[in-house]
């Protein structure tokens, strides 16, 4: 038995808009649903819309979609969740800051002091990072990583290699990093934060057990694992099981697929 990593979903306002600002901020495309495949423009995405790479084969072993559905709830703390993207030069990333403020990013300040990355938000306020260039992540695409704060980045690690199917590739005294076991794609980082979790997160993983496997049986497994079921609201009779992990982080284990 077994889950993998399929999703990063983001609660949004405006998915269409959402989605317009991350698919040109990234390069990625559309998944138009009707066809199955990535176009440039979506025919839906009042409720949902979906963004990944041209070449991403759904559900990705590597690489990770950006899932924006339609929430009623406005942002009102910093996210515990973000993206950070991978640059190949200053000039690179300097290039990339011009051209994700013109898409409708803002400069915020997050109490990040002087750094060498550039912290900004997307249009709906979900703070990101342009991180400076970084040989490890020379190879992982637009997105370097995805960022989950907590309290204990060991304790987080273990739990989401079992939840998401990737080991871990790394860590020092402020953060653990998993990586798919193919060695590509983003990195998803564990990183120690003392701030308390508030709200629900707007920005959280989304697994799903493979084909053939047993969604119940998997929600077993995990909450054997440390993670509990999760009220957030949700009517009851959605195929998903919402769920959070060891640190109330929430996350959805959706049908096998």
């Amino acid at each position: 038995m077994a889950t993998r990593l399929v999703h990063l979903l983001i609660d949004s306002a405006d998915p269409l808009a959402a989605a317009t600002f991350w698919a040109q901020a990234l390069g990625w495309l559309w998944i138009d649903e009707s066809q199955q495949e990535a176009v440039a423009m979506p025919d839906f995405a009042d409720q949902e819309a979906v963004v990944m790479p041209a070449d991403f084969e759904y559900p990705g072993t590597s690489a990770v979609a950006l899932d924006f559905v339609l929430v009623p709830e406005p942002k009102t703390v910093k996210n515990r969740v973000h993206l950070d993207l991978a640059s190949t030069s200053l000039a690179d990333q300097a290039a990339q800051v011009e051209h994700l403020v013109g898409l409708g990013a803002t400069h915020v300040d997050v109490g990040q002091d002087d750094v060498p990355w550039v912290v900004l938000a997307d249009p709906e306020g979900n703070e990101f990072c342009v991180l400076d260039p970084r040989p490890l992540y020379r190879d992982t695409g637009p997105v370097a990583a995805i960022v989950v704060d907590c309290v204990d980045p060991v304790k987080m690690a273990g739990f989401w290699t079992l939840a998401a199917g990737w080991p871990v590739a790394g860590s020092d005294e402020e953060m653990v990093s998993l990586r798919s076991a193919s060695g590509e794609g983003p990195f998803v980082e564990m990183l120690r934060s003392d701030e308390p979790k508030q709200v629900k997160n707007r920005v959280h993983l989304d697994i799903a057990p493979f084909p053939g496997d047993d969604q119940a049986a998997e929600a077993a497994r995990l909450l054997a694992a440390g993670a509990k079921l999760a009220d957030v609201g949700q009517r009851g009779d959605e195929s998903w099981i919402v769920m959070s992990d060891p640190e109330g982080q929430e996350f959805c284990l959706l049908t096998p697929r």
